[in-house]
């Protein structure tokens, strides 16, 4: 029905993000290809494949693969078997160069997240992803965008008006509730690198959590009224926010996506498969 590209980066994406988007959109009819920095495959951060190293012990060889926190905070099992599908995909394993790929060859673009510095930095510094997207908006494709993708999005500032091209248009992202929880976790959980859920930190003088995706993303709105969480009188709105509860194809009560026009955005790995199923109906309107 559609053609839809998936930019990675070279490592450490989400796993349940790209995977179960990828899914999703093949199983509605959509034709999914993928781009990464030099045309080699991706890999996506292996902690949240194993969940090995997200418990205390987890730094002792012997004993890192018991796992208490990391069962529960890894991807879940729906996720984990996507990801194993998509490592046989061909274009998956056979990616695009991002300086070869034109927003003019897709009808949507997607952009999943991810939290690990290493490889999550120079896929959000990207000037070639952050020129499609800006080429994407201009050109009134599709865009979905969930997690730190949409922090992609908002770095991304149109030539024609100086401003992100988020500027004039509502959005969710990984909120700073989340993001602050998964910190504070990470802290006692995975002490020796407790930055783990941190892509970026506050410098002295900064804030906390200024250089959080949700402060940085409103940053680049009109208003900031435009950036939009999980309503107080939301129905199902603990289930939406208590960071346990994910959707499922058959149960989208967890998730939160927000659409404006032909783009569309969600918080996290727990919002994606309605998320994806949300993209996937828009494609084929």
């Amino acid at each position: 029905m559609a053609n839809v590209l998936i930019p990675l980066p070279a490592l450490d994406f989400d796993p349940t993000e790209a995977a179960v988007s990828w899914k999703v959109l093949s199983a509605m009819g959509h034709d999914v290809l993928f781009a990464t920095p030099d045309g080699a495959r991706s890999f996506a951060d292996d902690l949240m494949i194993t969940g090995e190293g997200l418990d205390p012990w987890g730094f002792i060889p012997g004993l890192k693969k018991l796992k208490v926190l990391g069962a529960v905070l890894r991807a879940n099992a729906d996720a984990r078997a996507a990801y194993a599908e998509l490592e046989r995909d061909a274009r998956f394993l056979h990616p695009m160069r991002y300086d070869a790929v034109r927003a003019a060859d897709f009808d949507g673009l997607l952009l999943p997240g991810g939290h690990r510095a290493r490889g999550m930095r120079p896929y959000l510094e990207s000037a070639p992803l952050q020129a499609l997207v800006v080429d994407a908006f201009a050109r009134d494709a599709m865009v979905a965008a969930v997690c730190h993708g949409v922090l992609l999005v908002a770095r991304s500032i149109s030539p024609r008006t100086g401003r992100s091209v988020l500027f004039g248009r509502r959005t969710t992202s990984l909120t700073w509730s989340q993001e602050h929880l998964a910190a504070n976790l990470a802290r006692v959980a995975r002490f020796w690198d407790g930055g783990y859920y941190r892509t970026y930190t506050e410098k002295p003088g900064e804030p906390c959590g200024y250089m959080g995706v949700q402060a940085e993303v409103t940053r680049a709105l009109e208003k900031p009224e435009d950036y939009v969480d999980v309503p107080k009188d939301a129905a199902d709105h603990s289930r939406k926010t208590d960071g346990r509860h994910r959707d499922s194809m058959d149960d989208a009560r967890p998730a939160f996506v927000v659409r404006d026009g032909r783009y569309v955005s969600a918080r996290w790995p727990g919002d994606v498969h309605t998320f994806a199923k949300t993209f996937g109906a828009m494609l084929g309107e």
